[in-house]
């Protein structure tokens, strides 16, 4: 009764199967309550908690491009819908068709339009007729964007919306395992010069985050909307200048020392 004071004036009155039911449950509830942590153990926690140091490390690669993503398409007008969407389906089943004979990659439609013009006469808004346009994007070797383009036109294209450079998607890759590396090199350079400037030595890395390889964007090549008029067969091709895509990666360590 000493042990459990507590329990004492409140088993007095309860019958004497509960009561040592009750002294039971409670003796049990203490035997597994979890020692308490010895000021040492909470110690080394508290120091391996506060004796870390973070740093994060970039890397940054170059991979050539290799592939031209082209958008074009084709603007018409006409007095009459009919005449304008009929217009536009000709001359882009034309463009199409040519650029499937030419095999280009990643052939798709982008946009389909279809709208009225209108003039403005005294505050009044009248109906003068309509414009229809067809987009569509595709990817070809670098080498032959200019030619693909400046044909595109004589099949039947009006507009150039623009152009973009991509990389191999295995080069991309490897480009993204290397910056990978160089961000972990970073990283360890850094943490390994602050420490021998403090005099200190790293014992364990605790944590590694990695906080992407991320795949390049393409590189664009703005080009203005306009309209192309069909020229002769000697005229010269359009020059396309690919240039590289960059692919950046970032690594945090963190260290216990």
């Amino acid at each position: 009764m000493l042990l459990f004071p507590r329990f004492s004036m409140s088993l007095i009155a309860l019958p004497t199967p509960v009561a040592q039911r009750w002294f039971t449950a409670a003796a049990a509830v203490m035997l597994s309550l979890p020692l308490a942590a010895t000021p040492a153990t909470t110690q080394e926690l508290e120091q391996t908690l506060l004796r870390t140091l973070t740093v994060t490390g970039q890397g940054e690669e170059f991979v050539a491009t290799s592939k031209a993503q082209i958008n074009l398409g084709i603007e018409v007008q006409a007095k009459t819908a009919d005449a304008a969407q009929t217009d536009a389906a000709q001359r882009s089943n034309a463009v199409v068709k040519f650029l499937k004979d030419r095999k280009v990659e990643k052939l798709k439609t982008t946009g389909i339009s279809l709208n009225p013009r209108y003039k403005y006469d005294d505050g009044r808004q009248i109906l003068v007729g309509y414009t229809a346009a067809n987009t569509v994007s595709f990817r070809v070797p670098n080498r032959d964007a200019g030619q693909i383009m400046d044909r595109a036109v004589k099949a039947g294209a009006t507009r150039i919306s623009g152009i973009s450079f991509v990389a191999e998607d295995a080069a991309i890759a490897t480009a993204q395992k290397q910056a990978l590396r160089e961000a972990t090199d970073d990283a360890q350079a850094q943490a390994d010069a602050v420490l021998d400037a403090l005099n200190l030595s790293d014992k364990e890395i605790i944590s590694i985050e990695i906080n992407g390889a991320r795949p390049p964007q393409p590189v664009p090549m703005p080009m203005a909307q306009r309209s192309f008029a069909v020229e002769a067969d000697s005229a010269p091709t359009t020059p396309v200048v690919g240039g590289e895509q960059q692919v950046n990666a970032s690594v945090t360590l963190q260290i216990r020392y």
